[in-house]
């Protein structure tokens, strides 16, 4: 668990991305906002881009938290699956830091769409394989390679998320209930169906 100190830097840092974005925050600013010595920020975070991973990863991994609490109810693993990940696909758009960072510096999502994998990315897919075979048991989702399946369900999420602000046409609404229908078609075992 982070401690207050870097709970205060981190909330600092969200400060700056929203009012200059990611590109122009420094880490002067940075210690500046939270109040610390340079050498304190320096001690925690090398470089902004550490901060900025830091920052990004605790804003979705609360997401993820949430979604999965209010989704633990549910009675199969597909539901969850399912729910949560539309849920999450609803989210994201609307965080105040993800939105800042899609408006003023976009380029810097394009490395974990065709790069790599970021913290936030291996986290929902370590909960989407556990859902998967935990669906499995159940008899709610279909059998099949649990690693491509949870690899599948991460890339279509990406890119629901990713357009988000271009799909105007048809509502986003629209878009998030075509977005579920697929999801729930693509897991469900043929018993479930």
């Amino acid at each position: 668990m982070p401690s207050n100190r870097h709970k205060d830097l981190l909330a600092a840092a969200r400060e700056a991305v929203l009012a200059v974005g990611v590109r122009r925050t420094t880490l002067v600013d940075v210690a500046r906002r939270a109040g610390v010595s340079r050498m304190t920020i320096y001690r925690a975070f090398p470089d902004v881009a550490t901060l900025v991973s830091a920052l990004m990863t605790a804003e979705f991994a609360g997401l993820i938290d949430e979604v999965t609490r209010a989704t633990s109810g549910l009675a199969t693993g597909r539901e969850r699956l399912v729910t949560a990940t539309v849920q999450a696909t609803r989210a994201i758009p609307d965080n105040p830091v993800f939105r800042r960072v899609a408006e003023v510096d976009p380029e810097l999502l394009l490395p974990y769409v065709v790069e790599r994998l970021g913290t936030t990315q291996r986290t929902a897919l370590a909960l989407l394989r556990s859902w998967i075979e935990e669906g499995q048991r159940d008899g709610s989702i279909r059998r099949g390679e649990v690693r491509l399946l949870a690899h599948s369900v991460l890339l279509t999420t990406q890119s629901f998320v990713l357009a988000a602000r271009v799909s105007g046409a048809p509502p986003r609404a629209k878009a998030l209930a075509e977005f579920r229908e697929m999801l729930d078609r693509y897991l469900r075992a043929e018993a479930a169906a």
